[in-house]
């Protein structure tokens, strides 16, 4: 994809029929972070709050959420059956989302950021 400018271009540039899949990502992470700021950073659409909290980006087979560690590796047991690797994972386009489980996983971001930024 060339490079965008908003979450907005970043869906509408996407194949079609993936393109209701972005948008139920995006409205999940807007329900799980209300007040984190919607970015693009490295071409694809980035969430900051306190700090880094996710990103998500479009392959051929796969939406992947990445997502700062160590989430991930805290969360193990749930995330059987998805690719991950220490800061991936990755939802099979062919299937429905895990709503809870990927909002489950972006309130914890969003904890160990509020976390963080009391210790500073």
């Amino acid at each position: 994809m060339k490079p965008v400018k908003d979450v907005d271009e970043y869906i509408a540039l996407a194949p079609k029929e993936v393109q209701d899949k972005l948008k139920e990502f995006r409205a999940i992470i807007n329900t799980a972070a209300p007040s984190a700021q919607e970015r693009i950073s490295y071409g694809m659409p980035y969430y900051y709050y306190k700090g880094r909290l996710v990103y998500f980006g479009l392959s051929k087979k796969h939406i992947g959420l990445y997502i700062p560690t160590p989430v991930v590796e805290e969360h193990k047991s749930e995330l059987k059956g998805y690719e991950t690797t220490k800061a991936t994972i990755r939802f099979p386009l062919d299937k429905k989302l895990p709503v809870m489980l990927i909002k489950k996983l972006i309130k914890v971001r969003v904890k160990k950021n509020d976390e963080t930024e009391k210790k500073k």
